[in-house]
């Protein structure tokens, strides 16, 4: 291997990690010679017992309190949420978004797990200068998949930068993503995986593929659809920067797909197509 190689990876992450960042990692390491040497998880998010999300099968006092919450925030959109909530009910098991407390993930059981309270501002997060140090000095090349929108000396501190998904094409839809393929009856979506700049969903294109979304019935099939590819992303991602002759793609502004604000999705028209969409897909699944 020569030396402009990048050999070890850093992770940001929430306190936990869905199954199928799990497996894209497992699968980077099977597959290439990399180690991951720094897990930074945000110390700022509470989320305790992140395991008692994937086995919870009634709805209690406590899911009530948060509906109520949900509501608040999300306005139309909970509709949606208590239509997923409901599948898993029923049986959907969503075993790609089972949630697994990092300290607890056996592929990163040799990495160092790092604490993190990022300092934020209008949804930006930026991490403190004795953990940007940290990831300089240790890690080649970062992999986000966790605190939000990140700027500030991170995204330049690793020498092949922070490596981040955008679960679509940047080049058309840019923002929700899934939300807006589904809500728009798309048969084909992609997934980016991209080096993160200041920008958001703009940055440099390290990997891309896209798939039919033939069979997807619910917004939530079109979400399994795209993590599965991007299990497989990661690695080409990562294979592509440690390629001293590949070339980033760098999407010109004017090449940017348009923006779909969550805003957009708590609207009563946009939530309302895609739960009458859902509640048709499982009919359709159900009684064939």
């Amino acid at each position: 291997m020569s030396e402009v190689e990048p050999a070890t990876v850093g992770v940001l992450t929430e306190p936990f990690l869905y199954g199928w960042q799990v497996r894209a990692i497992e699968r980077l390491q099977d597959e290439t010679d990399v180690t991951v040497t720094q897990v930074v998880h945000n110390a700022a998010d509470t989320e305790s017992e992140a395991e008692s999300w994937n086995t919870k099968t009634r709805p209690g006092l406590d899911e009530a309190i948060q509906f109520v919450d949900v509501v608040r925030r999300e306005r139309a959109w909970a509709l949606v949420l208590a239509e997923r909530n409901l599948g898993r009910l029923l049986g959907d098991d969503q075993r790609l978004w089972h949630r697994h407390t990092v300290d607890t993930v056996d592929c990163l059981a040799d990495a160092e797990y790092v604490p993190c309270v990022p300092r934020t501002e209008n949804g930006w997060s930026e991490l403190p200068a004795d953990v940007v140090d940290r990831l300089e000095e240790h890690c080649d090349v970062v992999i986000r998949f966790g605190f939000g929108l990140v700027r500030g000396a991170v995204l330049t501190a690793p020498e092949y930068g922070v490596l981040s998904f955008h679960p679509a094409d940047i080049r058309t839809y840019r923002g929700m993503g899934p939300p807006a393929i589904f809500h728009d009856g798309r048969d084909r979506a992609g997934a980016t995986l991209q080096r993160l700049d200041e920008s958001i969903d703009g940055g440099e294109i390290v990997a891309y593929d896209d798939v039919s979304l033939e069979g997807c019935e619910t917004l939530w099939d079109v979400f399994d659809r795209l993590v599965a590819l991007q299990i497989t992303l990661l690695t080409d991602g990562i294979t592509n920067v440690r390629d001293p002759t590949f070339e980033p793609r760098t999407v010109p502004d004017e090449q940017l797909g348009e923006f779909y604000y969550r805003d957009q999705r708590r609207t009563m028209s946009f939530a309302g197509r895609v739960l009458a969409k859902n509640l048709v897909g499982r009919a359709r699944r159900w009684f064939g």
